[in-house]
């Protein structure tokens, strides 16, 4: 979900969507959860309409940190109603989907911009409508790939995305919508890059081809998405040369982020890892590697620190960041319940470093004052700046 910035005081709205969560939370019954739903669906859609959408983002601060259960409730509301909405022409109401395809892309080199052309956008908005949407949707999409820091960081910069790209889609109006610059920094080793564009189909009816179920029986998700990933590549491939890419498939915008943010992280860890072995021509057996969970209360990330068999001076670190409830807690294991801490350990042994530590307990998210720089762990549970040594250049080779 968006960034949000927190706020002490909550307006009469945010304590509305608040009440209405709660209330939904607490329904017991199907007609019931219809009934308090739709009040928190207009709500949500009159506070995004209005200069009021701040308050989403308020009340999900409050619900979050009093561990309300209704912040589960609002979350999956508010992406909903943020990334679709309805609306009419020349007498026709339409509903219009944000969609997504992210495209997850690691190297030892430089990134590349990733810079799309005319050609390349009419190219993979055909690819859209004949592999993924179903036939007759409008389309419109964002005329370049989007970064991580370029995505809407509020419900209602989603929804101002979502209205302004349906009405483009629509004929209504010819721009798109607004996007900020991006500033991707030169030693960036893996990023997602995020096709995007809003599906818009009369309201009733299937965005995607795997919805359909007549004539024919429907396309799965899993054959769409090996159709899309092959016809992508085929399209951008030329301009990721240096890299490996994973064609992640198009889907609602919330749903596509989460696994791109899911999805990111090992390839980040596998690109540091790929990187220090070349720039330092350290083989993966000489390195070592030291995990600490980080955070105020909880892991909000976990912070990997590379030492070299010979000391244990930290000289390289990558940050694994924690992305639900679950992650964060410190204690896993738990039958059918993903370890974070093996996830890692496998990763890095899978990369080669076999002499990986667990260190215990919760680190405080410590950062260099003068450039910023997290502090990673060394083999003895020390936190230090991660220095490199000197003969070695720090900056990726540029290949594009």
């Amino acid at each position: 979900m968006p960034a949000r910035s927190r706020t002490s005081s909550p307006s009469r709205t945010s304590l509305s969507l608040m009440a209405l969560a709660d209330a939904l939370v607490h329904s017991g019954s199907q007609p019931e959860d219809s009934w308090w739903g739709k009040l928190l669906g207009d709500a949500l859609d009159k506070a995004l309409s209005t200069r009021q959408g701040q308050a989403v983002e308020t009340a999900l601060d409050q619900l979050l940190d009093s561990r309300s259960p209704a912040y589960e409730v609002l979350v999956e509301h508010a992406e909903a109603h943020s990334e679709s909405i309805l609306l009419s022409h020349e007498g026709q109401t339409y509903e219009a989907l944000l969609v997504s395809a992210p495209l997850l892309a690691w190297t030892r080199y430089q990134l590349p911009p990733g810079q799309l052309d005319a050609t390349h956008i009419e190219q993979l908005s055909a690819l859209l409508r004949t592999a993924v949407l179903q036939a007759d949707t409008r389309l419109a999409l964002l005329p370049e790939l989007i970064r991580f820091d370029q995505l809407p960081q509020s419900f209602r910069e989603t929804r101002n995305w979502v209205q302004a790209a349906a009405q483009q889609a629509l004929g209504i109006r010819r721009e798109a919508p607004i996007v900020r610059p991006a500033d991707i920094p030169d030693d960036l080793l893996a990023d997602a890059y995020f096709l995007m564009g809003v599906a818009v189909v009369p309201q009733g009816q299937p965005v995607f081809q795997w919805q359909t179920r007549q004539p024919d029986q429907p396309p799965t998700r899993d054959t769409v998405a090996a159709q899309w990933a092959q016809g992508c590549a085929g399209i951008v491939e030329a301009l990721f040369t240096g890299c490996q890419v994973e064609y992640l498939p198009p889907e609602a915008f919330y749903s596509s982020t989460r696994q791109a943010d899911q999805g990111i992280r090992p390839l980040t860890l596998k690109s540091a890892i790929t990187w220090l072995q070349t720039a330092a021509h350290l083989p993966a057996n000489e390195l070592r590697a030291a995990i600490v969970a980080c955070g105020e209360q909880s892991a909000e990330e976990y912070r990997i620190g590379f030492c070299t068999r010979q000391n244990n001076d930290v000289i390289y670190g990558c940050v694994w960041p924690s992305l639900n409830r679950e992650e964060a807690a410190l204690e896993q294991g738990a039958e059918g319940q993903v370890d974070t801490w093996d996830t890692l350990a496998a990763l890095l042994r899978e990369s080669g470093i076999q002499d990986v530590r667990r260190l215990p307990g919760l680190q405080p998210l410590e950062f260099c004052e003068d450039c910023g720089t997290p502090y990673f762990p060394n083999m003895l549970g020390e936190m230090q700046h991660p220095e490199l040594p000197e003969e070695i250049d720090p900056a990726p080779v540029q290949f594009h």
